[in-house]
């Protein structure tokens, strides 16, 4: 049985990166009786890290942020439950009870809550393109829980390819990525690195770079395809100098347990398989009564409110967001943010009682930067002038990676919290293994 409605004035569903930063901007203005985060996750992790998370050299534990807890200092209620239903007519969104993991009780029943304003920002799934096995034999890193199951998945294989070289035979692993987009790249760059690492933890017998044979499918001509030709050559460069094969022009054609196969009939052994080869909505908003595009993502207007549907609106990778050009918003994390902004100066207005505003949302590109390991980033930053932008590599590429994730970290924390935060990772991080070992 449904308990009672809760209400709150602005309901805010998904805290990802731009979610989260609308939750905490818009609490601090307005406070908890106003604004109220719901997610299905008691902990945020900014997604980008999620293929540090699975080569295993960063911990979840020490990198997640719980939402309880941001949602106290921030100044927002916290909702804990997936949703799984609304009634635009009403005003209402139906939130799904949770349960146990380890023996399925029930811990929170399910809820409905009335908002004045939603703003759905539930992010992406993977996209398979129908890929026959895909959904069965490969992981993909939408969430916390994915890149643990790859981490563990990862150091079970290295574990029994050890045991195998200390008795003499001749063992190694396969590991497939599916997708040369800034996650396979990310993921295969950090992997070779955390490989290395384990011979250094009593690994003794494996060699990371022999023993870990990693390898990128791409369907374009090349990785990084969205990206300047200059910064997918230095990438591919990078990728080389590591023991990584890359494979473009590639075309998928089936996955089985222990192999991929492309159209030209090539077989790839795997013994681990990631799929980074695109994303899509959420399969819940098609079931909402909402507009959605081919993708799935709900279609919005220039002041990103959900098109026929009042007091509704989506930000981030679940919109289907046109930019000054007519052009499809890329799904990144620069994006996400930008929009949160927008929206929390559209709600500061509406809580005056102001007309709303005329300005449309529009999506300025600052450039992209790719991390390819620990010590360097590749990328390109965009310029004042129209379509100039630069190449940038090494490590002050690396510095402004990892300048990212701090901003994301201020706009939810502060910055007194977020440099004591990066201070503590720096000393945790050098009295600690460099992989994760359990």
């Amino acid at each position: 049985m449904m308990e009672a409605s809760l209400r709150s004035e602005i309901v805010i569903v998904g805290g990802g990166a731009g979610g989260l930063e609308l939750a905490c901007k818009l609490g601090r203005k307005l406070g908890p009786s106003k604004v109220t985060l719901v997610d299905s996750r008691l902990y945020h992790i900014w997604k980008p890290s999620l293929h540090e998370v699975a080569a295993g050299t960063l911990d979840i534990h020490q990198e997640g942020l719980s939402y309880p807890m941001l949602a106290h200092d921030n100044g927002f209620n916290f909702v804990f439950g997936p949703m799984t239903g609304m009634d635009a007519a009403s005003r209402t969104i139906s939130i799904g009870a949770v349960r146990a993991a380890s023996d399925n009780e029930e811990i929170l029943p399910d809820r409905r809550l009335s908002y004045g304003s939603l703003v759905i920002a539930v992010g992406s799934t993977s996209n398979y393109f129908g890929v026959p096995g895909a959904r069965e034999h490969t992981i993909s890193l939408n969430a916390t829980e994915d890149a643990e199951q790859f981490r563990l998945r990862m150091l079970r294989l290295m574990l029994a390819v050890e045991q195998q070289r200390e008795e003499g035979k001749d063992a190694g692993l396969d590991v497939v990525i599916i997708g040369g987009g800034a996650t396979g790249v990310e993921l295969a760059a950090e992997l070779r690195e955390a490989s290395g690492a384990y011979a250094n933890y009593g690994f003794n017998a494996l060699d990371g770079r022999r023993d870990v044979r990693i390898t990128i499918l791409e369907g374009a001509p090349r990785i990084l395809a969205p990206l300047p030709e200059k910064v997918s050559g230095a990438a591919l460069d990078l990728l080389h100098k590591r023991g990584i094969k890359v494979v473009t022009n590639c075309r998928v054609t089936a996955i089985e347990r222990d192999r991929v196969m492309d159209k030209d009939g090539n077989v790839y052994p795997s013994d681990l398989c990631v799929w980074a080869a695109g994303i899509r909505a959420p399969e819940l908003l098609g079931s909402l009564g909402l507009p959605t595009a081919k993708g799935g993502q709900i279609e919005v207007d220039a002041q990103l409110r959900v098109k026929g549907v009042a007091g509704v609106y989506a930000l981030g990778d679940c919109a289907a967001c046109l930019d000054g050009n007519g052009q499809p918003v890329p799904p990144r994390a620069q994006a996400a943010h930008q929009q949160a902004d927008y929206l929390v100066a559209t709600f500061l207005r509406q809580a005056k009682g102001q007309a709303p505003m005329d300005k449309p949302y529009i999506y300025k590109d600052y450039g992209s930067l790719v991390s390819v390991g620990q010590s360097t980033s590749v990328g390109s930053l965009m310029g004042s002038l129209r379509g100039a932008s630069w190449f940038v590599q090494g490590t002050l590429a690396r510095a402004m990676y990892a300048s990212l994730h701090l901003m994301h970290h201020r706009a939810v924390l502060g910055s007194l919290r977020t440099g004591l935060l990066a201070v503590a990772r720096f000393l945790i991080r050098r009295s600690t293994p460099m992989v994760k070992l359990h």
